[in-house]
């Protein structure tokens, strides 16, 4: 007799998850709180589906204990995914620093064909069922939606992702329900999200974009950031963002390939070069016409109509500093809805790592977001979803 399994969650880990039990034999439901499965899919990659990542290690993931991974990564990992999603009919591509698409270039392509493989294997969906509580009785589980609606189970697996991106159905339902089942959240807070600076320090930088070292703490990235209304925005700023309640500040470094040392030989031989430039012009070649205004303000080098060699050495000292530590008060970040991810979630240690069952609640499982585990930027967070809801599902149906 197969056993019936619930998938409590319509995203990416959910229907890898009641597709790889279904192809294990299982009965397998999906109960999707919003009006239909696959939303959130639809929006990574900029429409595009950033599925994976060639280059999808450990170090890009993070939570209480990143290791937990392993059990997964050493069973259904980057390959193993592209070889599942060749099977349902996607042919996918590697593109710049190692992100993986679908050769169709679309998200909507990459859901479908999850929708077909989940029809083809007999998975039952219901949308517009959203689940206030599971509970355990004897060998299976109750589940009760919000409206009163109940449905039975043998295993039952929670994919219903975090926080972040709240519109596309992902409210933090799933913690709601692992707490009442005995499981440990951690903190929850957005991930790859911009961040909110004073408006007086980027107001005149908005749509600019530069390269550069950007630090919290003790964390670094590189790459390119985007000046906002609000702040910054880019990818380094976004695997950085869950570090602001540690660290109130961020540093940019503009010029991270040269040494200060450098920085300040190259400043004077800018003055040296080109006397009688106004200062609103000094940067001009090396920097964005505004971003180079900008730093000059801030150093409070006025007015900008000076000649570039009326500049004193305490004020090129300055400069130099500036270009390589120009520093920015955080003001926290940007809501949930901005955010890609949520750091935090059901601590791995009450999950085995090898099959992702609970370790206090025999049959329960959890997959993806849902989980104290969150990937960098670029297509880790999908891979993530992918493996844990493959394993997930395999397990459940035996």
């Amino acid at each position: 007799m197969s056993h019936r399994v619930a998938v409590i969650g319509g995203g990416a880990s959910g229907l890898t998850a009641a597709i790889s039990a279904a192809q294990s034999g299982a009965d397998v439901t999906v109960y999707e709180s919003g009006a239909r499965v696959g939303r959130k899919i639809l929006a990574t990659g900029n429409g595009r589906c950033n599925m994976t990542n060639i280059n999808a290690d450990i170090k890009h993931y993070h939570g209480n204990d990143p290791q937990f991974i392993l059990g997964v990564k050493n069973r259904f990992w980057v390959n193993e995914t592209l070889d599942f999603f060749f099977s349902l009919g996607v042919l996918a591509r590697v593109e710049e620093e190692g992100r993986v698409y679908p050769f169709s270039s679309q998200a909507s392509a990459v859901l479908d064909v999850l929708r077909f493989g989940a029809e083809a294997h007999n998975v039952k969906t219901i949308c517009s069922f959203e689940v206030s509580k599971v509970k355990k009785q004897g060998n299976a589980f109750k589940i009760t939606a919000y409206d009163g609606r109940e449905a039975v189970a043998d295993r039952v697996i929670i994919a219903a992702g975090g926080r972040a991106a709240p519109d596309f159905g992902s409210k933090g339902g799933g913690h709601e329900i692992l707490k009442s089942l005995g499981h440990t959240i951690t903190p929850l807070r957005p991930s790859l999200v911009q961040l909110k600076t004073d408006k007086d320090d980027v107001k005149s930088l908005k749509g600019i974009r530069v390269q550069a070292s950007v630090t919290i703490g003790k964390h670094t990235e590189k790459g390119e950031i985007q000046f906002t209304d609000y702040g910054l925005s880019g990818v380094c700023v976004f695997n950085l963002s869950a570090y602001y309640t540690d660290e109130k500040t961020v540093s940019l470094d503009l010029l991270s390939d040269y040494s200060y040392e450098s920085v300040a030989e190259m400043m004077w031989t800018r003055v040296a070069n080109n006397p009688d430039l106004p200062l609103e012009e000094f940067f001009t070649g090396l920097l964005p016409k505004r971003v180079g205004q900008a730093i000059l303000k801030q150093a409070g080098i006025a007015p900008l109509s000076r000649k570039a060699v009326t500049l004193g050495e305490s004020e090129v000292e300055k400069l130099s500093k500036m270009l390589k530590h120009w520093e920015f008060k955080i003001n926290g970040t940007m809501s949930w809805n901005n955010a890609q991810v949520t750091r935090g979630g059901a601590l791995t240690d009450e999950f085995d790592p090898v099959t992702l069952m609970s370790r206090k609640v025999s049959g329960l499982y959890a997959v993806g977001e849902v989980l104290d585990i969150d990937g960098d930027c670029g297509g880790y967070n999908l891979q993530w979803a992918w493996a844990s809801g493959y394993i997930a599902g395999k397990n459940a149906a035996k």
